[in-house]
């Protein structure tokens, strides 16, 4: 399943928000393309991956339409029933990432609704992009549709994974270039 698209131009994807964090942390409201004016505590980005299945398909021409999408704005609630044309019930599942760019909001440019461009070159946001796969042990997937208890964190159906544990996988830069701090040009280029 994937949200988003690095090529996009035309309307925003339905799983992708962005929100501006205030200086203590609390989220903005969502909006569908990058910040337009600095953001006190960072950007907090929600990849909402779709939760219903048309049956079939394991896969679409687009990567997409074999998957529907069920969120709605401004809150992440129980996903509502699936449409027909997509009857089968996933996990609800969301990627949330912060991004720390406080420490360059002094240096917004004047008149300049945003400075921030993605790797591959996305200026208005609409192309972040997160791929999940599944990997469920046994019935362990099963378990965890079955019950209603399986909301956010709390599951006592499934062993959840310390935060110490998933912090600790961690990538080591492999090119060896500049790419924390303000950039002159993209990494790579």
């Amino acid at each position: 399943m994937t949200v988003g698209s690095p090529t996009t131009t035309g309307a925003p994807h339905v799983g992708l928000r962005y929100q501006c964090l205030s200086a203590n942390g609390g989220r903005g409201p969502e909006m569908p393309d990058f910040p337009t004016s600095p953001c006190p505590g960072g950007i907090f980005v929600s990849n909402h991956f779709p939760a219903c299945w048309d049956g079939k398909n394991l896969d679409s021409p687009d990567h997409q339409s074999h998957v529907y999408n069920t969120i709605t704005m401004d809150g992440f609630t129980n996903a509502p029933p699936c449409p027909a044309s997509h009857p089968v019930r996933m996990p609800q599942v969301t990627y949330e990432t912060v991004w720390d760019t406080s420490k360059f909001n002094s240096m917004w440019p004047s008149g300049a609704p945003n400075p921030y461009v993605w790797s591959f070159e996305g200026v208005n946001g609409r192309g972040n992009h997160a791929d999940y796969m599944f990997g469920w042990k046994g019935d362990a997937l099963q378990r965890a549709m079955d019950k209603s208890e399986c909301f956010y964190d709390g599951c006592g159906s499934l062993k959840k994974q310390a935060m110490s544990t998933a912090s600790a996988c961690t990538v080591k830069d492999m090119v060896g270039e500049q790419t924390d701090g303000w950039l002159s040009k993209l990494p790579g280029m």
